[in-house]
């Protein structure tokens, strides 16, 4: 029987959510956890990987088991207890037996945090960056993306990705009372490395090293060398990930 698991991280304990040799990683300590609760060896998909401390505030995973699980919500409260306190379970679902998590996604939001000022209490969870910027200009860049369908000059090289054509469908940054910058991207799929290199050459846009212009034409040329280096992982959040409503609905609201 299928299961989705819907769960949040801090990533910055792992290499990502993907299992990786001699490394930690969320997908990894997950299946331990489920392997233990429920007595049966239990592999998890995942909605998409995540890089090396990149967060979840919201992420979903599928896994089958043999015997049903009697109680989800009795069983997602154990699991919690054995779980590390960087990852944590919401949701546990029975779905149809062709579910999947990562295929089935028709829609994934990302969430950059961009803080302008020192403030030890988020420096794990924002870019704690103190150079002025132009968000306006920054909006305008941004909105350039919906035009575009291959995103090459944002995909980190050696990525082994069948095509680097995504369909972004909102782009936008927005301030919050304390000043704190939020960039939030939707799109029907991403390329390893996209939001991080996109958030980091919009910065450059923003504090003036290119122009509206530039921006445009960086993207248009499906040149990796010309975007900005990327930004720190540590800002980065996966947000949301919208199903069809007749496989899934989501069941938290964090």
């Amino acid at each position: 029987m299928r299961y989705f698991l819907e769960l949040r991280y801090n990533g910055a304990a792992y290499c990502g959510w993907q299992r990786q040799p001699d490394q930690p990683s969320v997908q990894q300590t997950l299946e331990r956890a489920l392997t233990t609760l429920l007595r049966e060896p239990v592999e998890v998909t995942g909605a998409g990987r995540t890089d090396t401390g990149v967060n979840a505030s919201y992420y979903v995973a599928h896994f089958d088991v043999a015997t049903p699980v009697a109680d989800p919500a009795q069983t997602v409260y154990k699991l919690n207890f054995l779980l590390p306190g960087d990852i944590a379970a919401g949701s546990l679902t029975a779905v149809a037996d062709d579910a999947h998590a990562r295929f089935h996604a028709r829609e994934r939001e990302y969430r950059y945090y961009l803080e302008p000022h020192k403030n030890p209490f988020t420096r794990h969870a924002t870019w704690q960056y103190y150079v002025p910027l132009d968000v306006a200009r920054m909006n305008r860049a941004a909105a350039t993306l919906l035009e575009y369908e291959d995103f090459t000059s944002f995909a980190k090289l050696n990525s082994n990705n069948h095509t680097n054509i995504c369909h972004i469908r909102h782009a936008a940054w927005t301030v919050d009372e304390r000043g704190v910058l939020c960039f939030t991207i939707r799109a029907d799929r991403f390329l390893r490395n996209m939001v991080r290199a996109i958030v980091g050459t919009l910065v450059d846009v923003g504090r003036g090293r290119y122009t509206e212009e530039d921006f445009r034409a960086i993207v248009a040329s499906r040149d990796l060398s010309r975007s900005s280096a990327g930004a720190p992982a540590q800002g980065l959040f996966l947000s949301d990930v919208r199903y069809p409503s007749e496989l899934f609905t989501r069941q938290v609201t964090w």
